[in-house]
């Protein structure tokens, strides 16, 4: 009789920081690895240790430990440590698609140095798992995904039904929304199932036959996958012992201790021919609701906003700046890598989730900082090489010349502003520092009239926002610093309709002719309109909003929410009142701040006062650990201000509202929402998901008892019909959810509380968001067509990045002052880098399709020739490179012609 065989695993889940700070799970991380060594030297049957899918361990080690680099190198070789093929365990949805690509391409690379990786994408913790993880993995060269979330294994021999979430098996086919399909494995027993194996046979036999019970209901073959270990669980230095015990006592089942490559050999030759398949996107849809853990898309959100900040200066302004301004023997690559480290080491699903305990989020706005800070380096860098190439000789002698670039991949139009070097005088010119600042003075108070003018000598509408005399240096790269001070002079002007990856040179100069007059803003006090869309501010403080190009009226729009919350950083449950605070109860103010041929803005301020906290009950039941789902605190009587002062700005030139929210946050344990009311009839909505559109159903399952049905999104949300449609655009707001009655579109702004949850009780004061907060965000009205819906996925994420503009002086050049860098005319390829190839000459382009339809696809750089790459830029034969697929996603590697 053949025997069944056990293959167990050796591994440690490990949480770089969590419930204790970085550094306490550090030291143990230490110990863990010292351990390790010290087994593959004594123990021969120790087959080997996976670590976790995720190479950060050994720098983390290699930090305390860099003499045993060797040691731990001749392990790796050996196959006795077994890593990669990430670099952090990241959480899918709140990092950006490039983000969870640059995470392989580092994990990957760094592993490369050792040896070779797992060839299995590992996501045993992740909450919830991205559609597109088949097309991507397939990409990095992965056939197989394993993972701890979103599918409901319904036993051996079990019928699925018509559920489209479960599995009779714990292995299945996973299939992405392109069509490409791997092979799934969920730990259906969790990644702990063969954790602490007895040595003592008593003790042995009642968890064997417990053990070996629970995987056989949901294993399609006779492999049975044991996982020894769990979170950061140190090596469990007997398990070979243990192993041997097992094997005595169950002579039906061959007992193996053995590591992935090796059990998905086998068990790739044995997969049964009746394996289900699931598709898309995996976050506990068919649950009861509760602990999808959807809400850490809103815990501490000035992280999300951060990170935001992060990668939107890496992959749309560092890199693509970088590649048009560098050869690519120049461009910065060990910079960037250093940056996106830093940044990855914020995206482990602990962290940027926001459900640790404060130490650990107070370090992770240290990374940001330094992550951000090497990105504006790299840009500024970037922008004075480019500007210097420019040619801007047309300009007169009395012009500042300035260069605006469109980093985007979608035409882009919009304010930007940009403070110009009107005179300057350095410190080591004559007369004191006083005497020069006077001097200063003097000229700029006999300023002459101004203009902007194009690279044609035609004007420019153009505001001026402030002027100042202010001290400054430069730091060039050949000699010692050179301090100045300066006439600085700060404007605004409208960009229109810039193409992809442009750039257009303007000048600030003396005026030759009058202003330049746009009568397409009109405004009243509580009304703006252009072409498309007209606003009206009620006396409620809601908007009305007329699409103009269909007359189809929104009412009850940027209406404000506040509940309470006696949840945790992980979920949101509402206090026991069940009283929702509406922005329209409450007292407003509206005044017009401008309206002029850049555009109008108007100011709304909302005056509410909600609950200064939960009421004592909270804290009892927090602290005695009860259930969220079993609580029953109220919010308090006494109440506190929540003034909210919205800036409303609508661009002649743009369909998309824009909207900068402030407020002083002094409320605690309670959830501040936006609501749009679409009132639109529609099952379904959209939502930017990675690298994906995704379609998700208004309606939870039938078996979602949570009272709320919180998503995730990156860029933006939509609901629309055949006839309408509202996008709700964001910067770094992750949560939304559809409210069923009028399909409201509710934008999760702020949600505070006390403690981190899961499983036990640590107080979390900073979670409680207090203090000073700004949010951005959008509405985009269309018709429900696919193109207008496209665009205005386009523009929520376009609105994510500002232009980069960079004064420059006069100055021949070989580049021409107006051009565009790369052509992008496929209005639904969502760009998402542009950078230089890792290796050789070339550079690449990546990007997908934001449709549901195929559509040819046409990008071009000048005369260089594409390939399409996988993620590791090597050539893929079987790819079409004149059309994008539906849901696909592209590589294109740009290089010279080969000559004839």
């Amino acid at each position: 009789m053949t025997k069944k065989k056990v293959f167990i695993i050796s591994h440690s889940h490990w949480d770089r920081e969590w419930y204790m700070p970085f550094e306490q799970h550090h030291m143990r991380l230490v110990t863990l690895i010292d351990n390790l060594l010290d087994i593959f030297k004594h123990d021969p049957d120790f087959n080997s240790f996976h670590l976790d899918g995720q190479m950060i361990a050994l720098d983390d080690y290699l930090a305390v430990r860099p003499e045993r680099k060797p040691e731990l190198a001749a392990a790796i070789k050996a196959g006795k440590l077994r890593i990669g093929p990430f670099y952090i365990l990241q959480d899918d949805f709140l990092i950006s698609p490039e983000s969870n690509v640059r995470n392989m391409i580092i994990g990957r690379d760094q592993a490369r140095e050792y040896g070779q990786e797992v060839p299995l994408g590992y996501f045993p913790d992740t909450f919830g798992n991205m559609g597109q993880t088949p097309q991507m993995m397939a990409l990095a060269n992965l056939k197989t995904a394993a993972f701890g979330r979103g599918v409901t294994p319904t036993g051996f021999n079990n019928q699925v039904g018509d559920a489209d979430y479960a599995s009779q098996y714990s292995e299945m086919w996973w299939q992405g929304p392109d069509g490409t399909r791997i092979l799934g494995l969920l730990f259906a027993n969790w990644y702990s199932n063969g954790n602490e194996i007895p040595v003592e046979k008593s003790a042995a036999k009642a968890f064997w036959d417990q053990k070996l019970a629970d995987a056989e209901k949901f294993a399609s073959t006779d492999n049975l996958l044991m996982m020894n270990g769990v979170d950061h669980q140190p090596v469990q230095l007997d398990v070979t012992a243990a192993i041997k015990v097992a094997n005595e006592l169950y002579p039906n089942y061959e007992f193996i201790h053995t590591n992935f490559t090796d059990y998905l050999s086998t068990l790739s030759a044995d997969l049964p021919q009746d394996l289900s398949t699931i598709h898309g996107e995996l976050t506990s849809q068919e649950t009861d609701g509760w602990y999808t853990l959807a809400n850490t898309a809103s815990s501490r959100v000035y992280l999300k906003q951060e990170n935001t900040k992060n990668e939107r200066l890496l992959e749309n302004q560092a890199e693509p700046l970088a590649t048009m301004a560098y050869t690519a023997q120049d461009y910065p690559h060990d910079r960037l890598r250093y940056a996106w480290k830093l940044l990855l080491q914020n995206h482990p699903h602990d962290s940027i989730c926001g459900c640790s305990v404060d130490e650990v989020h107070r370090e992770m706005l240290t990374r940001f900082a330094k992550s951000q800070e090497v990105a504006r380096f790299i840009t500024h860098d970037a922008l004075m090489t480019l500007t210097a190439k420019i040619n801007t000789v047309e300009f007169g002698t009395q012009a500042k010349p300035f260069v605006v670039v469109n980093t985007t991949g979608f035409t882009k139009s919009g304010l930007t502003r940009i403070v110009v070097e009107w005179n300057r005088i350095d410190f080591s010119a004559a007369g004191s520092i006083q005497e020069q600042r006077a001097q200063l003075i003097q000229q700029l108070k006999a300023l002459p009239e101004l203009m902007v003018v194009d690279a044609h000598g035609q004007g420019v509408p153009f505001r001026l926002i402030d002027q100042q005399v202010a001290f400054h240096y430069d730091l060039p790269k050949d000699r010692f610093r050179e301090p100045f001070q300066a006439i600085e002079l700060t404007i605004e002007l409208n960009m229109v309709d810039m193409p992809a990856f442009a750039w257009r040179t303007l000048a600030l100069q003396p005026a030759t002719q009058a202003g330049v007059a746009d009568s397409a803003v009109k405004a009243q006090p509580r009304l703006i309109s252009n072409e498309w869309l007209k606003v009206v501010v009620e006396d409620d403080g809601s908007l009305t909003m007329t699409n103009r190009e269909t007359g189809k009226v929104y009412h009850q729009m940027l209406v404000f929410e506040d509940t309470g919350d006696m949840g945790n950083e992980y979920i949101y449950r509402q206090t026991a009142d069940n009283h929702a605070y509406y922005s329209t109860d409450f007292p407003m103010d509206v005044r017009l701040v401008r309206a002029d041929e850049l555009g109008s803005e108007l100011e709304l301020t909302n005056y509410l006062e909600v609950p200064v906290s939960a009421d004592d009950q909270l804290a009892q039941e927090t602290h005695a650990v009860i259930d969220i789902t079993k609580r029953t605190a109220q919010r308090s009587a006494e109440k506190v201000p929540l003034t909210i002062t919205t800036k409303i700005r609508l661009n002649p030139h743009s369909r998309q509202l824009q909207f900068e929210s402030h407020l002083n946050n002094q409320a605690k344990d309670h959830r501040l929402r936006v609501l749009f009311k679409t009132a639109l009839v529609a099952e379904t909505h959209v939502a930017d998901s990675i690298y994906e559109t995704v379609t998700r159903p208004n309606h939870p399952a039938k078996n979602w008892q949570n009272p709320t049905n919180p998503q995730h999104q990156q860029a933006f949300a939509s609901v629309f019909n055949e006839a309408n449609g509202v996008t709700v655009g964001n910067f770094g707001l992750n949560e939304y959810e559809i409210l069923l009655q009028d399909n409201t579109i509710a934008l999760t702004m702020l949600r505070c509380v006390g403690e981190m949850g899961d499983w036990g009780y640590f107080a979390t004061p900073e979670a409680q968001c207090q203090g000073e907060f700004t949010f951005n965000y959008s509405v985009e009205l269309t018709d429900g067509s696919k193109a207008q819906q496209a665009a205005s996925y386009q523009r929520a994420r376009g609105a994510q990045t500002p232009f980069s503009v960079q004064q420059t002086t006069r100055h021949a050049g070989t580049l021409a002052a107006d051009h565009q860098y790369l052509e992008v005319n496929t209005p639904e390829f969502a760009v998402t880098s542009l950078k230089r190839a890792n290796t050789g000459t070339g550079m690449t382009l990546r990007g997908y399709n934001l449709g549901d339809r195929q559509v040819p696809l046409n990008v071009s750089v000048g005369d260089l020739q594409a390939e399409p790459v996988n993620f590791f830029e090597e050539p893929l034969t079987d790819v079409d490179l004149t059309t994008l697929a539906a849901a696909e996603i592209k590589t294109l590697l740009f290089t010279e012609k080969e000559r004839s």
